[in-house]
């Protein structure tokens, strides 16, 4: 089913793939009662041992969400803990490892419970299995919307917790003493009074025939040992030497490669293709259509991307082809004119504002975004008459297996995933669009077919962070302090399309996120939400949505209020604050860090932006130099609170790429539209951030008992307002429309 990522026996890990790169499949066996088997297997859980030889033929043995009895000989209480009777531990990760971290932070969460030293250990990815493997916060097995650690929290140790116990009690029955006489420590169980002492692999049989406790108690946080200390990471040896499996480093045995030509026009669809130039280049095999694209397959990449070139395609663009970014605005704004759902009513607006000195209206502006993930888009998958196998890097798998199912007709229990490392995610893997395209290429060709989409492509054929507009006003009293407040959110639902049942009554949760549920002491707010579809422009997740968008409007217009109020921007929301001290905790530890007051050069400003999102609350002040219209983010210092930490290092690097996307968003980015194509193509025009450009970024964790909190996207939602008030500060110009190196070259 899938990659093993890690073997760390005896401290050693090893890439558990096979030779030539090919991925070794883990044989996967499920059960559902709790009981003895042969051998010793608790029948709750699954085993993942090495490639069983109906797999190195390849044959399917498992997917979906197929059951079978598990292998005898390892002890599996539950679904994410495995212990053989050679003392080999294996973790099963609920989640996708895709630069976050995962893969290191929730085995810790296991090994502190299960008390194995972490280098110990080997990793698996999970398969898919909703049952096993469901996140509440999300409802289904998905990674994403930074809430890893917060599913993984409890559930986790608990699972860790479980193993310990059985393990101990196994022990003391064989020792004939008090379970309460013996401890667990680094893998093995410990009679202290009578000096012995018994490997955790010895007792794997005699555990698994012992009924699993329920509510098992947890450790207090003050006897952690490996959560909260700054543990490497665990994958960072096979990234380094190449021994890593992603999605794009699949090789089988006679695998052939797919290029692909999709549609330039949103909607649009295959009129027809001549293929005969495409046929005469060495390497070509055949040329594939689908819907709204052409493949050609090759021997190797070059020659199915040459002969895409040499097609002879003409497409039916349809009522898609006059679509604009213009068009899209223009919409919105007609839109916003209209009354939307209510996600938040407090007191009376109407009246507050009546009695307000002053009234400042505005309206902000964020445009499409791509995700122009290192690794584009790719999905290797063999359709055969008895089976369909997919390699691939995925957030919902799921998803891939019910998108398989839909094109081939198969059962689930017929799809194996084979889930990999991905090169990033930030969303755009959380579709399945690509797995649906590959299985449709892979239905017409007679051998496992690599589908790589080139940049042009992945750009081009995104699934796009969605335009949005926003109006918001607030009426402020003699003293700059606001006493009503309204805004009106005005964009796509993702959520509609990517889980219906959350959008109800016409509100979309996600979209108003942060917007709805300000950190400030505001008594009288309206906040609602419109939803306007951009015709056929495909809208997704990306690297927090709702939240990074709702940031750079509320944050930019406190600022905004500030500079009315005639206020210190720092104490304005301290004074706003007093309601929330966790929030103002973290504003008060990152203006005192960057030295919030103190003078800076000619050209140079900064700015402050505080956001409470993802379960965390995050403070950021950015110092910029703007000359002739470019900006440069020349520091930046963050102070987060995310509750309980369990690695500071994973933390403190998540920050900093959010920040790194943030800035290069809140810079460069931006995806337009003109004669229904995306006019952006490659880094050429869809800019990043260099390395050059990055700057220090200050990272302040701060200390909580508060559980965990989201850490992977909140740095890059809370990244712009403090970038575009920073600009203020330096020139004097309010931008609310970004990205701001258009804004500030028009101007």
């Amino acid at each position: 089913m899938s990659q093993g990522l890690l073997d760390a026996q005896n401290g050693a890990r090893q890439p558990l793939h096979g030779a030539g790169g090919v991925s070794r499949r883990t044989f996967l066996k499920f059960g559902v009662t709790v009981g003895a088997a042969a051998g010793g297997a608790l029948l709750l859980g699954f085993s993942m041992p090495a490639a069983s030889q109906d797999q190195k033929a390849g044959k399917s043995v498992i997917g979906g969400d197929g059951v079978e009895t598990p292998q005898s000989g390892v002890f599996a209480p539950n679904a994410f803990v495995q212990i053989d009777t050679a003392g080999k531990v294996t973790l099963v990760i609920p989640k996708v490892e895709m630069g976050q971290g995962v893969y290191t932070s929730i085995p810790m969460l296991i090994a502190e419970e299960l008390e194995v030293p972490l280098d110990s250990v080997t990793l698996d990815h999970a398969p898919p299995n909703e049952k096993l493997f469901m996140d509440p916060l999300l409802g289904g097995q998905l990674t994403g919307g930074s809430t890893s650690i917060r599913y993984a929290w409890e559930p986790m140790r608990r699972a860790g917790a479980t193993a310990r116990i059985l393990l101990i009690s196994a022990a003391a029955q064989q020792w004939q003493v008090d379970p309460a006489s013996c401890t667990a420590q680094a893998g093995q169980v410990i009679h202290a009074a009578s000096n012995r002492r018994i490997g955790y692999g010895q007792l794997a049989d005699a555990a698994s025939r012992l009924p699993a406790p329920q509510n098992v108690p947890l450790k207090d946080p003050k006897d952690f040992k490996l959560i909260g200390t700054a543990v490497k990471r665990l994958d960072s040896p096979e990234k380094v030497d190449g021994t890593a499996m992603f999605g794009l480093d699949v090789r089988l045995p006679g695998m052939v490669y797919a290029a692909i030509a999709n549609c330039p026009v949103f909607g649009g669809t295959l009129a027809s293709v001549d293929d005969t130039n495409a046929k005469k280049i060495p390497g070509v095999r055949q040329v594939v259509k689908v819907d709204n694209a052409v493949a050609v397959i090759g021997d190797h990449t070059w020659a199915a991307k040459r002969g895409v070139q040499a097609l002879d395609i003409k497409w039916n663009e349809g009522a898609g082809a006059n679509l604009s970014t213009k068009q899209i605005v223009a919409d919105l704004a007609d839109a916003s004119q209209r009354n939307g759902a209510v996600a938040r009513k407090d007191g009376d607006v109407g009246t507050a504002f009546g009695n307000a000195k002053t009234r400042i209206d505005a309206v902000y502006q964020q445009p499409f975004l791509a995700h122009a993930t290192m690794e584009p888009v790719n999905c290797t998958v063999h359709v055969r008459p008895d089976g369909c196998d997919i390699w691939l890097g995925s957030q919902v798998p799921t998803r891939v297996v019910d998108a398989a199912v839909a094109v081939t007709g198969l059962p689930a229990e017929k799809i194996v995933v084979h889930n990999h490392l991905l090169g990033g995610g930030f969303g755009r893997r959380l579709e399945f669009d690509m797995v649906t395209q590959a299985v449709k290429v892979a239905k017409q060709v007679p051998a496992p077919v690599k589908v790589v989409w080139t940049r042009e492509e992945d750009i081009q054929h995104d699934m796009y962070r969605p335009y949005y507009y926003d109006k918001i006003a607030a009426g402020l009293d003699a003293n700059g302090k606001p006493i009503a407040w309204q805004h009106r959110i005005v964009g796509s639902s993702i959520l509609a399309r990517f889980a219906p049942p959350a959008f109800k009554n016409g509100l979309d949760p996600d979209a108003v996120e942060v917007a709805a549920d300000l950190p400030y002491d505001l008594p009288n707010q309206l906040v609602d939400y419109v939803r306007q579809e951009p015709h056929a422009v495909p809208t997704a997740f990306w690297r927090g949505v709702g939240p990074t968008r709702s940031t750079f409007v509320v944050e930019s217009f406190i600022d905004e209020l500030a500079a009315q109020a005639k206020v210190d921007p720092v104490k304005y929301r301290q004074d706003l604050l007093g309601k929330t001290p966790r929030a103002l905790n973290v504003l008060n530890t990152a203006a005192q860090a960057a030295n919030w007051g103190s003078a800076l050069p000619k050209g140079q400003g900064r700015g402050v932006s505080v956001m409470h999102a993802f379960g965390s609350f995050f403070a950021i002040v950015v110092d910029v130099a703007v000359d002739q219209g470019e900006v440069a983010v020349k520091r930046v210092v963050c102070a987060v609170d995310c509750g309980m930490t369990v690695n500071p290092n994973t933390i403190e690097a998540q920050v900093q790429g959010g920040i790194i996307f943030g800035i290069t968003a809140v810079l460069y980015s931006e995806i337009t539209i003109k004669d229904g194509r995306v006019e952006q193509n490659n880094f050429t025009d869809y800019r990043m951030l260099r390395i050059d450009q990055a700057p220090p970024i200050d990272v302040h964790i701060v200390k909580s008992g508060e559980a965990p909190g989201g850490i992977g996207e909140p740095g890059t939602a809370a990244l712009a307002p403090a970038v575009t008030n920073a600009i203020y500060a330096a020139t004097g110009k309010r931008l609310r429309q970004l990205p701001v190196g258009n804004q500030l070259q028009s101007a």
